[in-house]
């Protein structure tokens, strides 16, 4: 009885959830909102508008420091290892590059967004 019980409640609560979902946006509709794209773009306008290629730079700076935090992630866990030591030198190896190439792309500029 109880499974019964749980399950009905989680497949009414699913329910309104998905209903709410399809109907709360439909009551603040507005111009921008109502047009396909909503990021800022005319859509009517011209398809061949430049892009600045700082964009693209500080979007891969970002895709870059994202790996490494990805990469730091299993640090303290690799502190328990055989031979912690070793760890901790290749990740401060790792730090180490990832800091003499913000400094380098910083000292180039590369980082300001106006030119």
């Amino acid at each position: 009885m109880n499974l019964l019980i749980s399950l009905t409640t989680s497949l009414l609560i699913a329910m309104l959830l998905v209903i709410l979902a399809f109907w709360l946006p439909q009551l603040n509709t507005y111009n921008e909102k109502a047009t396909p794209y909503e990021c800022g773009f005319d859509p009517l306008g011209s398809a061949r508008l430049p892009f600045s290629m700082k964009f693209f730079l500080v979007a891969i700076t970002f895709l870059l420091f994202d790996l490494e935090i990805a990469l730091l992630l299993p640090l303290p866990w690799a502190t328990q290892s055989i031979n912690p030591k070793l760890m901790l030198a290749l990740t401060l190896a790792l730090i180490i590059i990832l800091a003499l190439g913000l400094a380098y792309e910083w000292l180039q500029k590369g980082l300001e967004w106006t030119e």
